[in-house]
């Protein structure tokens, strides 16, 4: 539930606060206030698009803050982006949109993605306007409405079909791809197998080509290396034949040793404890340049050997890899390839057989989904034919019919179902269509052929009625939902918006004096027009009206009566009826209450 809103900067609104009803709140005002950016900004926090020419001239930026009383779901998304709710629970959200064209969203104080706003507006805000009107005249529009109203009994279904439809479908396009391409797949194969006999001659193991490298280089320049590893013997251990002018390292060591330890001192004599350190690892470095020299060999053969073993990895190198891993890796994959080329015919039977069972399990899921929206259709239609027998379309029917889609010859998603061959759709293999009865003895039409403006906002607002008790959504924003209608029609949509008060959180836009009446909270937006000479700009405000003033704005919407006796007079007696009506409507479900213990009543 939004429980306040604060728009700054917005159209022709300079700075207002929206104290909102858990009940019905409605929002009137002239024709040009400014009551638009109320849903603007009611859109703008929902995560809708962000329209610099919003933007207030001269303001830098335009921001919308609105307060939750936030439900689980909504407490689930911002828990899951780091987001606090205050101490009382509430969910502040804020969009800010820049004059340069910047927008920005917070949840809970933390800075968040505009798409976060969006996710938090499904689970808590729906918002109907005109242009929701006209997507109601689409089958998609059409279909998901009484998915909505269905609830569980088509949803579980829904996503068992859509499980094992992805399954069907990957299992279909292999086994096309494995008989179409048997061709192409057995060439790629067989130049797979060349090139793993190729590379399984030669048996590269890893990290070879680094090693033989090293060989090769050292083999290459055996002489010079012996050279160096010579002269740094004769530098540790000295010659055979040593010239004593120019006496080892390890004979100058044991030297320094002997000096030092008979010296008497102990400070000199802790120096050669060190120095025997040293004389261990200089006779290890001599014992290893000993090896080194045993081992290097300037053998021609040797280096012929490596040479030739380089330039078999070398032509593997450059078809399958930069390095001999690489080559290793390609193999891998090779091999990991030719098991999904199998095209023989007991793999394609194998496919075959899967395909058919998984499409036979479809069909019973698209079964279920197509009962249950049926069972659905009949119940949305008798509760919305109802709903419009209150608001002056007494002879008025509507009809939901849930009709096989069928599939092309051609299709790639055709199932049969039933015995019919369908287009097996991401929602089913069903077509829903709302058609409209008019009046008695009329043709059923579309509703984009059968409902007028006035109609189709009727219409809309009776489905809504009648979905109220299956949507989840606990605020429900109605922008000029009673366009085209009036007299007895009006008074019984203000009736219905009541009703629909009862169980969610109910804003309406509304130019009629028939709707406001029927309000918990009545808001009015007033455009002050600049009479000073510093001033060249209309202002708006938001004001929640006093029981005096509602009558006097209700005066005002009926054609201008305000300072009339009369008019005030009829705005009166409107008012009273409107009471009358609610209070009515509400008895029946206060009794209900009343008889279930541990009932819980909203008070407001």
């Amino acid at each position: 539930m939004l429980a306040e809103m604060r728009i700054q900067g917005l159209g022709v609104i300079d700075d207002a606060t929206l104290e909102l009803d858990p009940g019905l709140t409605v929002l009137t005002g002239e024709t040009g206030a400014g009551k638009t950016m109320v849903v603007t900004g009611l859109s703008l926090l929902g995560g809708g698009r962000a329209d610099v020419s919003r933007v207030q001239e001269g303001a830098k930026r335009a921001v919308v803050e609105g307060r939750f009383a936030a439900g689980e779901a909504a407490l689930a998304v911002a828990d899951e982006v780091g987001a606090d709710a205050d101490e009382d629970g509430t969910l502040i959200a804020v969009r800010t949109v820049g004059a340069d064209g910047r927008s920005r969203a917070h949840l809970g104080g933390r800075s968040v993605p505009v798409g976060v706003l969006a996710r938090l507006a499904e689970a808590t805000l729906a918002v109907h306007g005109q242009n929701d009107q006209l997507r109601l005249l689409r089958p998609a529009e059409q279909r998901a409405l009484l998915d909505r109203f269905a609830g569980d009994a088509v949803a579980g279904p829904l996503a068992r079909y859509r499980s094992v439809r992805a399954e069907w479908q990957k299992v279909a396009v292999e086994l096309v791809e494995r008989r179409d391409g048997a061709r192409r797949m057995a060439q790629e194969a067989d130049l797979l197998r060349h090139g793993l006999t190729e590379i399984g001659s030669v048996d590269p193991q890893p990290g070879e080509d680094s090693e033989l490298q090293a060989q090769a280089r050292r083999l290459a320049a055996a002489d010079e290396l012996r050279e160096v590893a010579v002269l740094a013997q004769v530098a540790l251990v000295g010659a055979e034949e040593g010239d004593p002018d120019a006496p080892a390292a390890l004979a100058l060591i044991g030297d320094a040793r002997h000096r030092l330890a008979g010296s008497g001192d102990d400070e000199l004599a802790a120096l050669d404890a060190r120095l025997g350190e040293v004389l261990a690892l200089l006779g290890d470095v001599g014992a290893e340049l000993t090896d080194y020299l045993g081992r290097l060999d300037a053998d021609p053969e040797r280096l012929a050997a490596v040479l030739s073993r380089q330039a078999e990895l070398k032509a593997l190198t450059r078809k399958y890899a930069a390095d001999v891993d690489g080559v290793l890796a390609w193999a891998e994959e090779a091999r990991g390839r030719l098991d999904g080329l199998d095209t023989s015919e007991e793999t394609l039977g194998l496919l075959a057989e899967r395909r058919d069972a998984l499409a036979e399990e479809l069909a019973g899921h698209a079964e279920e989904v197509t009962a249950a929206r049926v069972e659905a259709a009949e119940r949305l239609a008798a509760g919305t034919t109802a709903e419009l027998g209150g608001l002056a379309m007494a002879d008025a029917r509507l009809l939901v019919d849930v009709r096989p889609r069928p599939a092309g010859p051609d299709a790639p998603d055709a199932l049969t179902v039933g015995g019919l061959r369908l287009t097996a759709g991401t929602t089913g293999v069903d077509d829903v269509e709302l058609r409209l009865v008019a009046h008695g003895g009329a043709t059923p039409q579309p509703l984009h052929k059968g409902a007028s403006g006035g109609e189709l906002s009727r219409v809309m607002l009776a489905l809504e009625v009648a979905l109220a008790g299956a949507d989840p959504v606990p605020t429900m924003v109605f922008d000029e939902v009673d366009a085209g209608v009036g007299g007895r029609a009006a008074v019984e949509i203000g009736r219905r918006l009541a009703r629909l008060a009862a169980r969610h959180q109910v804003i309406v836009v509304t130019h009629l004096p028939q709707v406001a009446a029927y309000a918990d909270r009545h808001l009015v937006v007033d455009k002050s027009v600049p009479t000073g000479a510093g001033s060249d700009r209309a202002r708006s405000r938001v004001r929640t009206l006093a029981e005096g003033d509602r009558i006097v704005e209700l005066a005002r919407m009926l054609a201008g009566l305000d300072d009339t006796d009369t008019g005030r007079a009829h705005a009166e007696e409107l008012l009273g009826a409107a009471r009358a009506h609610r209070e009515a409507d509400r008895a029946p479900t206060a009794k209900r209450g009343a008889a279930r213990k541990g009932a819980v009543t909203r008070t407001r």
